[in-house]
């Protein structure tokens, strides 16, 4: 069958068909950080109801695409997020990137981009490690492990293990946003919900929370949008 649709008045615009055997109606999706289009439909379902309803809604998609932040590449010459400021990358000698406390200098060649990646990744670590830290001593409660990951749809996350998982991406937000995230995640191990209770342990770890919550909201599609290429 076909696997995606060109969408109707938008050119250049397709939407990628996925057929599930649990899916019981159509749904749309839009990427925040890609504007990659999916559409969710029942295995049985025609490609002319598809075709239909893709064209019902072209409309949504195309201003939803039109929303999503363009792809940002990393190179020698431009500039990366890092801390909550564009740094500019340079080129720099060695097999790894490194950070000078200006820039990031890494071998101007064509593995710069997975290169730096993995700079921000340890930066990452080193980063939440210390804010966990801080605010489980505060809290006195203490996870039993943290994991660093490129997720898509959640920034953080704690189980009902005490492990906790992070997005490295978490390194290009400003400083106190990523502290926001280690303190909610942090909460969790005494509130495993989002309860009026875990809200207030958020709140005494990190009484400014609410800014820095509103400012992942509003600008972290466009850290997922950081395109770093390679594996």
């Amino acid at each position: 069958m076909t696997d995606s649709l060109p969408v109707p008045g938008a050119p250049g615009v397709e939407v990628v068909l996925r057929r599930s055997v649990r899916a019981r109606r159509m749904s749309l999706r839009v990427g925040r950080s890609d504007g990659r289009v999916t559409l969710s439909m029942p295995r049985a379902m025609s490609l002319a109801e598809a075709q239909a309803f893709v064209a019902q809604q072209a409309g949504w998609i195309a201003r939803h695409v039109a929303a999503a932040p363009a792809p940002r590449g990393i190179a020698v010459g431009g500039t990366v997020p890092l801390l909550g400021r564009d740094v500019p990358v340079v080129a720099g000698a060695g097999r790894s990137a490194r950070w000078t406390g200006d820039a990031i200098a890494v071998a101007d060649d064509s593995r710069a981009g997975p290169r730096v990646k993995v700079l921000l990744q340890t930066m990452a670590r080193t980063h939440l490690t210390e804010a966990v830290a801080r605010h489980a001593e505060a809290l006195g409660r203490h996870p039993v492990k943290m994991t660093l990951r490129d997720t898509r749809s959640r920034w953080g996350s704690c189980s009902s293990r005490r492990e906790l998982m992070f997005s490295w991406r978490l390194i290009m937000a400003p400083p106190e946003v990523l502290d926001y995230v280690a303190a909610h995640e942090v909460a969790h191990l005494a509130h495993m919900d989002h309860s009026a209770r875990f809200w207030a342990q958020v709140a005494a770890l990190m009484p400014d929370y609410a800014p820095r919550r509103a400012w992942l909201r509003r600008e972290g599609a466009a850290l997922h949008a950081v395109d770093f290429g390679g594996k």
